[in-house]
């Protein structure tokens, strides 16, 4: 704890631990993570819960032209401003309520030690605004990030893996202990890396692709033709790829089952 003082009264300041936030104490792990960051092709960097602003620090060492923080807990924020009182750039909020289009005009790189509660909240805003979102890097718990990168085949390999690799390249980094963080979570945690794969459209109707990958893995250790007969009513199921699990369809295969399930629908769907 830190002890700061104002023109008046002496005052503590303490961020408390919310939104499934564990703030992270090693300063080795903060370096690695902000030298983690490519620093190219994006304009902006935004880092996500910063909590104590461990990270923060290594953040603004790496002088990116434009450097904010976003915040929803109010003592956090205090901290912030009361450790880094030259940085204007703090703002207070929820990301996942946040209006990027308004805050950046162009490219913009995520990153922070994710509350774990929202990761894949995160994940999906940027997903939505993946032509602004260039990079995301940043911790998750392990198993998140595992599924995020794992590659078809694998039994961890699912939704998230297929949407977030339909547009970004993703990089498991490292794996972070546990007692690296205050108060230590219960898992262990891991950097991964997603960078924008410059896949402009997937070819397919990508609405029904998200509903297609969600759907198929609903059932996951069936047969895609049972998913598939279940959520949409079509003209026939003549398709060998039916009778394979979800697990084994790459983004590709996704892709073409999308295109032609949305050939086969009745008029009714």
């Amino acid at each position: 704890m830190q002890i700061f003082f104002s023109n008046h009264t002496m005052k503590r300041v303490r961020p408390k631990k919310s939104l499934g936030q564990h703030f992270l104490k090693d300063k080795t792990i903060a370096a690695r993570i902000a030298a983690s960051l490519a620093g190219t092709g994006y304009d902006s960097v935004l880092e996500i819960g910063p909590g104590k602003g461990i990270l923060t620090g290594f953040l603004m060492q790496r002088n990116f032209a434009d450097f904010r923080v976003i915040e929803i807990d109010h003592e956090s924020v205090d901290y912030l401003h009361e450790s880094f009182p030259e940085f204007q750039n703090i703002l207070t909020g929820d990301f996942l309520a946040m209006d990027i289009d308004r805050y950046f005009s162009g490219k913009v790189a995520l990153a922070g030690n994710f509350p774990y509660n929202i990761s894949s909240q995160i994940l999906f805003k940027a997903l939505a605004h993946r032509n602004r979102v260039a990079e995301i890097t940043g911790m998750f718990q392990k198993e998140v990030a595992e599924r995020i990168c794992a590659s078809s085949g694998s039994r961890v390999y699912g939704i998230l893996s297929v949407l977030v690799q339909a547009f970004y390249n993703a990089e498991y980094l490292f794996t972070v202990d546990e007692n690296v963080f205050e108060p230590p979570p219960k898992v262990k945690s891991a950097v991964i890396r997603l960078s924008r794969n410059g896949v402009e459209h997937l070819g397919c109707n990508e609405q029904l692709f998200f509903r297609v990958v969600k759907t198929c893995f609903s059932q996951r250790r069936k047969m895609l033709r049972n998913s598939v007969k279940s959520a949409f009513s079509l003209k026939d199921y003549d398709l060998p790829v039916l009778s394979m699990r979800p697990e084994q369809l790459t983004v590709a295969g996704f892709v073409d089952l999308t295109n032609w399930i949305a050939g086969n629908m009745q008029l009714s769907e």
